[in-house]
């Protein structure tokens, strides 16, 4: 039986699932480097995921996407395989030298107001869980963290998202819908969440504007992390 019910919008978090790239830190283009490399090692071309895919997507739909356009064939299962592999060894090493890594504005400093707070903080990654917390790994930021839901959870975000929701229930018990909020910097991060019934935070700390996230639905939109937090 779902943990999760309905009631009057808006009332203070219960819990607060946080999205990772462009919303709590910045990785310097790792991921895009070590998605290059792993395409580079297996066979021989140096791809570039942003020409394949668009912010917010999970890292399956990545993989497949750029697999797709670069191949012109989609991968068995092996393939794809081997390729998270290559992913995930060369993002480890490459994370922690990335003179670009920088936690984001206002992410630290919320985090510790929420917990003090007393709310619980989960994440939401499109990123694979191996990918998701390597990201954390420099900023130290995984001990915050209590549970998560990830694109190797499933490729498709709304997914994803209902499946974070429903850990947050077992964890913390009966919770509203409404309790429930979701941090992203994308649309996709937008419409997600409000397909699930949770509540939509938009921050505009990555490649959209505080209008586009409005547009795509967002409950609230922030133009940083350090512009306090809707519901405390």
């Amino acid at each position: 039986m779902s943990a999760i019910t309905k009631m009057t919008p808006h009332a203070k978090p219960a819990v607060v699932l946080f999205d990772i790239d462009e919303t709590l830190v910045h990785t310097g283009g790792s991921g895009a480097r070590s998605w290059s490399a792993a395409f580079d090692k297996l066979y021989g071309i140096p791809a570039d995921i942003g020409e394949h895919s668009s912010a917010g997507e999970t890292d399956p739909q990545v993989a497949i996407a750029t697999f797709r356009a670069i191949l012109h064939r989609d991968p068995n299962a092996d393939e794809l395989g081997r390729l998270y592999a290559q992913y995930l060894l060369h993002l480890a090493d490459d994370i922690g030298v990335s003179q670009g890594y920088r936690v984001l504005p206002g992410a630290k400093k919320l985090i510790l107001s929420l917990l003090e707070a007393g709310v619980g903080l989960g994440l939401v990654s499109g990123a694979m869980e191996g990918a998701a917390r390597t990201k954390l790994i420099p900023a130290n930021l995984n001990r915050f963290f209590v549970f998560g839901a990830y694109g190797s959870d499933s490729p498709d975000r709304t997914e994803l998202t209902g499946l974070a929701i429903e850990k947050a229930g077992r964890l913390h018990g009966k919770l509203a819908l409404e309790q429930v909020y979701v941090v992203g910097d994308t649309p996709h991060d937008m419409t997600a969440t409000n397909a699930t019934g949770a509540i939509s935070v938009g921050v505009a700390s990555g490649h959209y504007s505080t209008d586009e996230l409005q547009a795509a639905g967002g409950v609230y939109v922030l133009s940083s992390l350090e512009n306090g937090f809707p519901g405390l």
